[in-house]
């Protein structure tokens, strides 16, 4: 998940250097008044995204995968502690510490 998140921070950085140059060549346009700065962060934004979503499809696909394993497990570990409290509780009641009824 790291290495995915590294790569489509590179990729936005990438982004970033392009439009940044573009901007100041006078490629693209400069924005509106003050809004140069965040003119230029929204179009490197815009442009990564697609670009992400294309070159780093296998990656993508690896990470969520390693997120449906760790889910996985997660609910293994819980249904695993369910079933143990529920075997204590049964116990409890067996030798005769049942709890009040609700």
């Amino acid at each position: 998940m790291l290495r995915y998140t590294l790569m489509r921070l590179g990729i936005f950085a990438g982004c970033l250097v392009v439009v940044w140059g573009a901007v100041y060549s006078g490629i693209f346009p400069r924005g509106f008044g003050d809004s140069n700065g965040l003119w230029v962060l929204l179009l490197a934004l815009v442009l990564s995204a697609p670009i992400s979503w294309v070159v780093l499809r296998k990656e993508r696909d690896r990470a969520s995968v390693q997120i449906v394993g760790k889910v996985d497990r997660m609910k293994a570990n819980l249904d695993a502690s369910r079933s143990r409290e529920d075997g204590a509780d049964d116990a409890s009641r067996a030798q005769g510490g049942a709890a009040a009824p609700h």
